[in-house]
């Protein structure tokens, strides 16, 4: 049986849900042209929280967890369902390592539903999704992304959706569809260690842009699962979309056996909405 393809996507505003532009015309190309999985984990840079958890309730509700945007935005549902099976699975697949499931506490977060609605408008294949554990070093999300290698080989897409260069603080509105010179050579280095070394992404750490394009761990971090998943397998990493927005965010998503023809510099992601700092917006 040949293996469900994983992915990580960089997902950039929520706003990206309401439009069709060079992104979002990738996502959904990505949905039409991949196999179509049995069920969705997806890790999401907005459910990061103290804790490993996994959600297993059958209904996930949409949760809009965002400021500052039009109504428009907070009135999108995705009412993907869940897959409790599923969630026992990845708890069983994770030990030693301890998992929560989580009956009723959280959902589907909009890193989850604004890329998924674009590659599965229709919400018709199961998710869950996977917290990021605040209190673990990286180390422990990268083997995690390892043990989570198996479920592909059971019809399982495993989606993380974050953005490898993510600061707020430093967004710079004059540049809507490009990126800083430190930004642009930090996602350029990550790509290159994925493409030639998974197993040591970890030395990411180590570039001379880190600290300014990973301030908060966050949104690098479901990087690091599809990283863990090729280290884990000998896979290949290939680039689907290259680009950036607003300066300091990148949006280059990855593939595992996701061989899709794609714009490598598709441009236009969405903006942000005037008057609302980036930095307390929480995209």
């Amino acid at each position: 049986m040949a293996r469900t393809p994983a992915l990580f996507i960089g997902h950039g505003s929520p706003m990206n849900t309401l439009e069709s532009n060079g992104y979002t015309q990738g996502w959904a190309a990505i949905g039409r042209n991949l196999p179509r999985p049995k069920a969705i984990l997806a890790i999401s840079a907005h459910w990061y929280f103290g804790a490993t958890a996994v959600t297993a309730m059958a209904q996930p509700r949409t949760i809009h967890d965002f400021y500052g945007f039009p109504q428009e935005l907070f009135d999108v549902e995705y009412p993907a369902a869940g897959d409790p099976e599923l969630a026992g699975r990845i708890q069983e697949l994770v030990k030693p390592e301890w998992m929560g499931l989580d009956r009723d506490q959280w959902g589907l977060d909009h890193g989850t539903w604004s890329v998924l609605k674009h590659m599965y408008p229709d919400a018709d294949v199961p998710v869950v999704q996977l917290s990021l554990n605040a209190t673990r070093p990286i180390e422990y999300h990268f083997g995690l992304g390892r043990k989570l290698a198996k479920l592909r080989e059971e019809g399982v897409m495993v989606l993380g959706s974050g953005n490898v260069v993510h600061n707020l603080r430093r967004v710079e509105w004059e540049k809507p569809d490009s990126g800083t010179e430190w930004g642009r050579r930090f996602d350029d280095a990550a790509g290159e260690q994925l493409r030639s070394a998974p197993e040591d992404i970890l030395k990411l750490r180590e570039h001379p842009d880190y600290a300014m394009s990973v301030p908060t761990p966050d949104h690098f971090l479901p990087l690091l699962y599809l990283a863990g998943i090729a280290a884990e397998e000998g896979s290949n990493v290939e680039t689907l979309l290259e680009g950036h927005a607003l300066g300091s965010i990148s949006m280059t998503s990855y593939g595992i056996d996701a061989h899709v023809s794609l714009a490598k510099d598709p441009h236009c992601a969405a903006q942000l909405p005037e008057g609302v700092p980036p930095d307390q917006s929480n995209i």
